[in-house]
């Protein structure tokens, strides 16, 4: 399939929280913003008692195929079935469902591996009902690393807005933590990461990235170190603390 006939993968996330609000506002706002065809691997009766609740008229079609989405996205919001187990209420995660979420990552992760889907967009999930459960990962970055056969750190996670892109080089551990997680190598790692997916997802060819220092009153002359991969061809070589 071509790029642009491929449809978003977007999760259920936890079908008692937020995800399926935002997934049928986001597809109700179709007909106003460019909003891409996505296909949400969940379970359609969540939706459905979801739209009820919200008062919303969208029609939900299961689909037994990714690729159907597109051609049905003007009208109707697909869904790849994925059951969730017991009764959803809004506002009561409930551990029962671990098993859905959790399986609709795994089958996201696959469609874009596969070919039939462009990308993963994931839904929030309740990592404490998660972990009740015995899910075995602090949060979805580390969960998607897995998947795509890497090491947890050899993933970071991006936050975008216009004009700046943050990547911190620790996630979901305590704020004690931090100081014994931190060491050159993991700073590098992700300072290297982010050089090369900047290039790669975002078209900056050589990035300039500021380095925060964690010590809110560390001098200035540490409390932001320049890295300009702008000055060389490879930006690995040109990261330096």
């Amino acid at each position: 399939m071509d790029s642009a006939e491929r449809p978003l993968a977007l999760t259920l996330g936890d079908p008692a929280g937020i995800g399926p609000d935002i997934t049928l506002l986001a597809f109700q706002a179709r007909r106003k913003a460019p909003v891409p065809p996505f296909v949400l691997i969940g379970d359609p009766r969540v939706l459905a008692e979801r739209a009820s609740a919200l008062g919303l008229d969208i029609e939900i079609k299961t689909v037994g195929e990714a690729s159907e989405a597109p051609s049905l996205f003007a009208k109707t919001l697909p869904v790849l079935p994925v059951s969730v187990a017991g009764d959803v209420v809004a506002g009561r995660p409930d551990s029962a469902a671990a098993a859905a979420v959790q399986r609709s990552i795994e089958r996201a992760v696959e469609l874009v591996r596969a070919g039939t889907a462009s990308a993963v967009v994931t839904n929030p999930i309740s990592k404490a009902t998660l972990i009740h459960a015995g899910f075995g990962f602090p949060g979805h970055t580390e969960f998607l690393a897995k998947l795509a056969g890497l090491d947890a750190s050899d993933a970071v996670m991006m936050l975008v807005a216009p004009g700046l892109k943050v990547v911190p080089v620790t996630i979901h551990i305590p704020l004690k933590e931090v100081m014994g997680a931190l060491d050159e190598g993991c700073i590098v790692k992700t300072l290297l990461i982010t050089a090369r997916d900047l290039a790669r997802y975002f078209g900056v060819a050589r990035p300039r990235i500021a380095v925060a220092g964690l010590n809110p009153h560390a001098d200035v002359d540490c409390m932001v170190h320049s890295v300009d991969t702008r000055r060389s061809s490879d930006p690995a070589a040109a990261v330096r603390l």
